[in-house]
């Protein structure tokens, strides 16, 4: 096996020794770049982590919110509004429904909560999801919508935390990059004299 397919398949010992090694050829600023690499890769594997929490919660609370509201069913006083078609439906009608207690209550529904009132006649039964007031709310998403956008949001957490590490990266090479180049030039400019004269 060659000595780069050995390196690939262990990376830690390779970057344990570009980081602690003797090797006389790596420069102070070699191993700043590496501790630089270590300390932000450290720092995104815990971006990682938080995110990973972050999308549970956000998971745990939208089934607890789902949780507290209840299915009820509203009959219709009038017709309902004309279907369109919208992203977000419009439109309202007079309804009631039952209450949590056992009353009946009634009100207006709007089309974004109790979206099966457009084209709806009066007398209609449509579904309605109530909270513990009684009040008609938005129905609740499925649990699989719940999971993608907790995951979609840990995503987005850490993908801008991630790039916004690497500006550090970027600067910090930028700094090293400018001080390699300055000490190369100074180091050429001693030794080349004497290694043209040789030629």
């Amino acid at each position: 096996m060659s000595a780069q397919a050995r390196g690939l398949i262990h990376p830690i010992p390779r970057l344990a020794r570009l980081l602690a090694g003797r090797n006389p050829l790596r420069r102070p600023h070699d191993r700043i770049e590496g501790a630089t690499i270590v300390v932000l890769t450290v720092a995104f594997l815990a971006t990682i982590a938080w995110a990973s929490f972050l999308g549970a919660r956000l998971y745990q609370s939208q089934l607890a919110v789902a949780a507290q509201l209840r299915p009820a069913t509203a009959i219709l006083a009038q017709d309902g509004p004309r279907p369109e078609i919208r992203l977000v439906p419009t439109g309202q009608v007079l309804a009631h429904w039952p209450s949590p207690g056992g009353r009946e209550k009634s009100g207006v529904l709007e089309a974004v909560t109790a979206p099966g009132i457009s084209g709806a006649v009066a007398g209609a039964r449509v579904l309605v999801w109530l909270n513990r007031l009684g009040q008609p709310v938005a129905p609740p998403p499925g649990r699989a919508l719940m999971l993608v956008s907790a995951v979609l949001m840990a995503l987005a957490v850490a993908a801008g935390i991630a790039a916004g590490l690497l500006i550090p990266y970027r600067l910090c090479r930028l700094v090293l990059d400018r001080r390699r180049l300055a000490a190369w030039e100074s180091a050429w400019a001693s030794t080349g004299p004497r290694w043209s004269r040789r030629r």
